[in-house]
């Protein structure tokens, strides 16, 4: 079902569903700190209420106190009124304090010994100060209860405060909790949409790479989102149409040298049959136009079967064998191989290196080298030196050929390996060479997936070689 979707549009529900993700981890720590504050700001409202309902019963009760002693003292009716009043306010103001927490019992003593002061404030005249010194002794032990009072009150404020820290703890003990396995889930969504994502551009990538690798007989298929199977799908039409215009130059090549090789040789014949008198002597004149013409068509045949071996080269690039093969021994075995050519020129062939074991076509690097080092042998001078240097690196092997020829002209790098150009710079005691040879070696490296160059170099020539993907040492 994911396959009919674009990349783009994967890519924007893989985003939308992380964004969902952590604005719902984020939602949720701002309802909490919501409530968190709301509980807060409750608790401390709380907390100064009954602060508040404390100090007044503590005032009213001095208050009442004095209005009780001056009504005993002076038996004034409107003073017992005013206490009356006063006691109305302080059972309103217990029972604030009960619903907030207040024991019953602190209660109880309280409106026991305010029952006792107001059953005082009537009596005999002369026993008024003797009730006023009672009074007085129930007003002490009302400030011991409003002490008691006011103690109870800061325990259950710090108890209300230390409920609420501890659910500020547990709140943020589980809102660490939900942030921290959003962000991991994100991180594990993130990096599940990305390895998902990622695997058919590889298979995209890899592809392309094998189009550039000429390897032709892979069919390309691509798997995943929409755009991408598209992709792959006009990949696979291009390789197609790869492999037919290669067919076509394969095919073209051999009909164009096939038709072209017939008459050419009888060319070749005419000229031979002109030269060896069959049809009159010629003169020196006829002669030198006849041996101009049988050099010219020896070169076109030449050119022609140079033509047809860099077209066999490049098709064989395409069907490689590897096998797991010694380098080093490869090396050596090209060195021995040409031995008598460099000992002719009293050369000095050198290679250095440890033993590598890459998976190659031994046969299509043996070529490489052989015509890499043929053309150091040709190209140096008389008792010069020649060093092949073998060494392996992080992923690839990499071999160095240098010499101590004429080198490569600065104008003939760019294109010295493309078939059949041949530098400025040729050695005047050697046949000339077709140009075709490096552009084998070209072909032979890139079909390994490795690559060759031309590199700097004081004197004569550097060529690098690196292969990738070292099979074992």
């Amino acid at each position: 079902m994911l396959q009919k979707f674009s990349f783009r549009q994967l890519l924007v529900i893989a985003f939308l569903l992380i964004a969902a993700l952590l604005g719902a981890a984020s939602l949720r720590a701002l309802f909490t700190l919501e409530e968190l504050t709301l509980q807060s700001r409750d608790g401390a409202s709380q907390s100064l209420e009954l602060s508040r309902l404390a100090q007044s019963l503590s005032e009213l009760s001095v208050s009442m106190e004095r209005t009780s002693r001056q009504s005993v003292v002076l038996d004034d009716r409107v003073l017992r009124v005013r206490f009356s009043d006063q006691a109305r306010e302080a059972a309103t103001l217990l029972a604030s304090l009960t619903a907030q927490g207040l024991p019953s019992g602190l209660k109880q003593q309280w409106q026991a010994h305010l029952q006792a002061a107001g059953d005082l404030l009537t009596g005999a005249p002369d026993t008024a100060l003797e009730r006023e010194r009672q009074i007085a002794q129930e007003f002490r032990s009302l400030d011991h209860v409003n002490s008691a009072i006011a103690v109870q009150v800061q325990k259950t404020i710090q108890q209300r405060n230390q409920a609420l820290e501890a659910k500020l703890e547990d709140s943020r003990s589980h809102l660490a909790q939900q942030v921290t396995w959003a962000i991991v889930l994100a991180v594990a969504m993130a990096l599940a949409f990305g390895i998902w994502f990622t695997v058919p551009l590889k298979r995209l990538e890899h592809a392309i790479v094998g189009l550039g690798e000429n390897r032709l007989d892979q069919v390309i298929a691509i798997r995943g989102p929409a755009d991408l199977a598209m992709v792959g799908q006009r990949l696979n039409w291009l390789r197609l149409r790869l492999v037919e215009l290669d067919a076509d130059k394969s095919r073209f090549l051999r009909h164009i040298s096939h038709e072209l090789k017939t008459p050419l040789a009888s060319l070749r014949e005419g000229v031979s049959l002109l030269e060896d008198g069959v049809a009159g002597e010629l003169s020196p004149e006829q002669r030198e136009i006849a041996q101009i013409l049988r050099h010219n068509a020896g070169v076109l045949q030449g050119q022609i079967e140079d033509l047809l071996r860099f077209n066999t080269a490049a098709f064989e690039a395409r069907q490689l064998h590897r096998r797991t093969t010694n380098l080093l021994e490869l090396v050596e075995a090209q060195v021995d191989a040409q031995r008598l050519q460099w000992r002719a020129r009293e050369l000095s062939v050198i290679v250095v290196g440890k033993p590598i074991l890459v998976e190659l076509d031994p046969e299509k690097i043996g070529t490489v080298l052989a015509n890499l080092l043929s053309n150091a042998i040709r190209y140096s001078p008389l008792k010069g030196d020649i060093r092949l240097e073998l060494s392996k690196l992080p992923g690839l092997v990499r071999i160095d050929i240098h010499d101590q020829g004429v080198g490569v002209a600065l104008a003939d790098r760019e294109r010295i390996f493309e078939p059949f150009y041949r530098g400025e710079r040729q050695p005047s005691d050697v046949v000339r060479g077709s140009g075709i040879g490096l552009s084998i070696v070209h072909e032979y490296i890139a079909a390994h997936g490795g690559r060759i160059e031309l590199l700097p170099d004081q004197g004569g020539a550097h060529f690098r070689i690196e292969f990738p993907h070292v099979f074992k040492s």
